[in-house]
Parts: C-alpha cells; structure tokens; sequence
C-alpha cells in the first residue's frame, strides 16, 4: 500500500525544499532569512513575486526549521486567504490564534522562538476591510505571533500593512534554473525528456516552476517514461503554434472568409479563447514587420476582449472580434513578409 501512495504524490510536494538554504535563484532572499534563522529574531514578512518562484515553500521551510515537525501544527497557522479573506476570519479565525502566548524552549533540536506565525496565501485576495482589520491585530498580538504574508502583486497590499512588513521580491526564475530542476526530477523518477521537450517546458509554464511541475507528473502519467514536447503542450492546455500562426496569417491575408474559417477551427477544436489571446499577443509583440502603432491597436483590443471574456462574452464573437479588428490594424501592410 505504501509504494501505491507514494505514485500518488504530488512531485510539487514531492520535490518542494525543505530547507530555506535549498530555495533555487533567490540568493538575496536565501541570504537575509538565513540570518534570522540564525538569530530567531523573526519580523512581520511580505513575500512577493510571480506565481512559481518558492514564495509558499520559503514561508513554509522558515516555520519548519523554527519549529520542527513536533510543534509545527500548534505553532503555525497555515491560511490560503483566496478562502479565507473576509474581516469575520481575521475576527475570529486569526485574532484567536494569534492571541494566545507561547513560552520559548529548544524541543527537538529546534530554536522554537517564543511566537507563533501565521502564514497568509495570496494575500491579495483579501478583502479591504480584512485587510484593515488584520493591522490592528498585528500590532495588539506582535510580541507573540509573526505574520508572513504571501502575494503576487504586492500594489493590492494595503500600505499601512505593508509597512509593516519586511519586504521579500522573488524574482522570475530563469529558464536555466527550470531546466536543471527539471531534469533532475527526470533522473529521480527514470523519465527520458528529449532536449526539445527540456526547452519547451519552460516556455510554457512562463517562468512557473510549479507549473512546470504539474506539467511533466502529468505527461508522465498519460505518455509513460518517454515524454515529447507535443506531449507536454497537449497536457499544458497551450494551443499548437502552428494553429496560432494560422489565425495570424489569415488576418495579414486581409480575407475575412478565411479569418472566420481559421477562427471556427479553434472553436471547434475546444481551444480557450483566452489563451489563444495570450499566445496571439506574443506573435504580435515579436513580429519584425508590424510598425509600433499598428502594434498598438492589436494589444489593445486583445486587452479589451480579455476583459470580455472574463465578463462571460460569447468566445466565437469574441475571437473574431480580434480577427477583424487585427485585419484592419494591417491592412495598409504589404502582403509578402517573407
């Protein structure tokens, strides 16, 4: 039964370090906290930075190396505020554990500091109101409990919590980075990515080491030991770049007729609209023989049906939206780009 519930582990869990010392390409981040691991002396933390980078594994490896595995679950409060965000949770949920003092004592081996902390997930997804509740309760409890509050863009902070805060930026992680951790987890678990597949990976997961992750457990469980790089795009949900570049020549074609066609085929195909928008803009932004301005009109539009889509538009209106109004950003272009 043993070996059955280990398949079943997630390799995001799997492979997450356990140390802060293990955290890959955040030097300055690694550096900093390994001192106050050192010192116990444990501010209120903001930790910021795109999705991926080690930002939950950072907060939760500082509580496990302060307090061990004895007296991780009554030392830490672990909440994922996208859940938990509203001002009756910072009332009841956090002022209650946050209230209640803790003595200090080695136990284990660990420092076991006298506070407790209290792990915050996305926290921009809290509340206004919560937020301003929760200054409040870091100021009456702050000799007994530390705050580390995990976000993506730390613009939807509040500034008197932020100031509050000693602030963390985890940087994007470089494809070199991906690559190494990547395959060292093909050696752990005997996959054989072919070198195409290796740079591929990191292209569509955009920096996400979890992602990527996710990625490759999945291809491995659908394709075996031997993953493509079309097995890792059809797992991914990315839509093939030749489908992509299709669409995008029928608009430079200035044929409406074959701009529709190219448009129903990726309905058809179940393709998000969404993400064809995503990869569209990429095209957009690198061709060579499309003039700033005209660039310009483009990505506004794809800026605007996003927000259509995310408001419930019709995706076959939506897309083809974006084909005509991009026919008639290049209109005046001449017809060979060779």
């Amino acid at each position: 039964m043993a070996p059955l519930l280990q398949s079943s582990q997630p390799w995001v869990e799997k492979y997450r370090p356990k140390q802060v010392k293990d955290v890959a390409h955040q030097d300055e981040v690694v550096r900093v906290l390994t001192n106050t691991l050192e010192t116990c002396s444990c501010p209120h933390m903001l930790f910021y930075g795109p999705p991926g980078t080690g930002k939950t594994t950072t907060a939760l490896a500082i509580a496990h190396q302060l307090f061990g595995p004895e007296l991780y679950n009554s030392r830490v409060l672990e909440l994922n505020a996208s859940d938990d965000r509203g001002i009756n949770v910072v009332r009841t949920k956090i002022k209650n554990f946050a209230a209640v003092a803790v003595g200090s004592q080695r136990y284990g081996g660990y420092p076991c500091p006298p506070y407790k902390i209290i792990i915050l997930d996305e926290a921009d997804s809290m509340t206004e109101d919560a937020q301003n509740a929760l200054r409040r309760t870091m100021e009456t409890y702050s000799k007994v409990t530390r705050f580390i509050f995990i976000c993506n863009y730390i613009s939807r902070i509040i500034e008197p919590l932020a100031s509050r805060c000693a602030k963390f930026r985890f940087k994007p992680l470089s494809e070199e980075i991906m690559t190494n951790r990547i395959s060292y987890i093909c050696n752990e678990e005997g996959l054989n990515l072919d070198p195409e597949a290796l740079s591929i990976i990191s292209t569509i997961s955009q920096g996400d080491l979890r992602r990527a992750i996710t990625y490759l457990q999945g291809a491995a469980r659908l394709y075996g030991s031997s993953v493509t790089s079309k097995d890792l795009i059809s797992v991914s949900g990315v839509i093939p770049q030749n489908v992509v570049q299709a669409l995008f020549e029928a608009c430079k074609s200035g044929n409406f007729d074959m701009a529709n066609t190219e448009v129903n085929n990726v309905i058809a195909e179940g393709y998000p609209v969404s993400q064809m928008l995503s990869q569209l803009f990429d095209v957009v932004v690198q061709a060579d023989h499309i003039t700033d301005e005209q660039k310009a009109k483009i990505c506004s539009k794809l800026g605007e049906v996003d927000k259509r889509l995310v408001d419930g538009a019709d995706e076959y209106l939506q897309l083809l939206d974006v084909a005509s109004n991009t026919m008639r950003a290049l209109c005046n272009m001449p017809q060979d780009f060779s």
